[in-house]
């Protein structure tokens, strides 16, 4: 038996028991990522709780190290400080939890013990044993004295143990559909902050530079401004479909001033119309736009669109560009010149109709003569069996390039009343 003084000089005061659970887990499940064994075994042995990982085994030697290179060279695991253990030992001390680790390179316990030297200062010592097992593969850490919600909370501090559900992995973190009273972050799958007015929760996997200098020895309470960067370009590499939906659905809360805080960046509310126009047939349009083309809100719905209600701002963003495909996106202003681009005109042979339609058709020039004949612009008047509604243009309207008086519209709406007719 050897004593080995782990020279902890600030105990984390404001730490729990279930903050050095969190530390026993986070280090299994980044060993078990770093060796790409079995899954980590949390379970209850009697009185006591089992932390266990299938790895290359714990040594005394890790108690030692101020930072573990090995971490710090791969992106993707939890720890960073090596120091977690230390502390995570430290508060099981204050908080009276008999702890014990083995593996197949030793077995270690804790107890306060002289200083080396000074027999009248006592501190905390690891009692390094040798190995019961020699064969026993990974690292396994027995708890005793701590209690079942304890473990629970700990294992809440990881996103593997949630039921929360993944909406969409980018390249730069996950997106999470929001399950509780807020939005959780995680960074590499560990809490580190909560979010009450966030849509979504998230997952950040890519670290900048001001994450990795926020992240503490606590690794708890990271503010908003370390990881607000990262969120948006999670949200902006996303091409999900639910994802743009959820966004677009919160769109029209911005009106209300209820709108969840991702909506209040740009970017994001122009990324999501970006998203939703490659991936299906959306109308975007402001509320003042449907309240004043009602009948265009109807074709919209009957031809197959969905109607998303954006911001002015938003509007003026997405005028005239283009969706992540490439292709336009469908405001007010497109949708009027898809609409026009897809309607063909059946031209009828003046022969081909009725007496009565006949008839009608006969008082061309003198409805005409009405407003001094027929304009220079038009050519000839034709027949067509087919006439588009056109719901855009108010009285004194446009017809087919043609500014008709209010009167010659209604004789031609009476025309339309037998075969439609079409200025040409």
């Amino acid at each position: 038996m050897k004593r080995f003084d782990l020279n902890i000089e600030k105990i984390l005061e404001n730490w729990e028991v279930y903050h050095a659970i969190r530390e026993i887990i986070a280090n299994a499940l980044d060993e078990q990522l770093l060796t790409k064994t079995k899954d980590v075994e949390i379970v209850k042995n009697k009185n006591s709780w089992i932390i266990r990982d299938f790895g290359r085994g714990l040594k005394y030697m890790h108690l030692t190290q101020n930072e573990n290179q090995e971490k710090l060279s791969n992106t993707k695991v939890i720890g960073k400080f090596g120091i977690g253990l230390k502390d995570a030992l430290a508060t099981f001390n204050r908080g009276e939890v008999v702890v014990t680790a083995k593996s197949k390179h030793t077995q270690i316990s804790i107890e306060k013990s002289p200083k080396q030297g000074f027999s009248d200062v006592l501190t905390l010592h690891a009692i390094i044993n040798e190995p019961i097992d020699s064969n026993f593969t990974g690292t396994e850490f027995e708890l005793q004295g701590v209690n079942d919600q304890e473990i629970q909370q700990a294992k809440n501090f990881f996103l593997i143990f949630s039921d929360e559900e993944i909406l969409d992995t980018t390249k730069k973190g996950q997106i999470i559909k929001r399950s509780g009273n807020s939005g959780n972050i995680y960074i590499n799958g560990v809490k580190v902050a909560e979010e009450e007015n966030f849509l979504f929760s998230y997952n950040i996997t890519t670290l900048s530079v001001s994450i990795k200098k926020a992240l503490n020895r606590e690794r708890t309470n990271v503010g908003r401004s370390a990881y607000t960067d990262s969120i948006k370009k999670i949200l902006l590499s996303s091409t999900a479909k639910e994802v743009a939906e959820i966004l677009a659905n919160d769109l029209t809360n911005i009106s209300k001033g209820t709108a969840h805080d991702e909506l209040l960046w740009i970017n994001v509310q122009e990324h999501a119309v970006k998203i939703l126009n490659q991936l299906g047939r959306y109308l975007f349009i402001t509320s003042s736009e449907g309240r004043q083309n009602p009948d265009m809100n109807d074709q919209a719905r009957n031809s197959g669109h969905e109607i998303i209600t954006i911001p002015e701002n938003l509007k003026q963003k997405i005028q005239c560009s283009n969706d992540l495909s490439g292709n336009p996106i469908t405001d007010l202003g497109q949708f009027i010149a898809n609409y026009n681009d897809s309607f063909e005109f059946k031209f009828i042979n003046p022969d081909a109709l009725n007496k009565r339609e006949q008839l009608i058709y006969q008082q061309t020039p003198d409805i005409l003569n009405i407003f001094g004949g027929k304009p220079n612009k038009v050519n000839e008047i034709k027949i067509s069996s087919t006439m588009r509604k056109d719901f855009f243009l108010k009285l004194g309207r446009l017809v087919a390039g043609m500014r008709i008086p209010t009167q010659l519209f209604y004789l031609a709406r009476l025309w339309q009343q037998s075969q439609s007719i079409l200025v040409h």
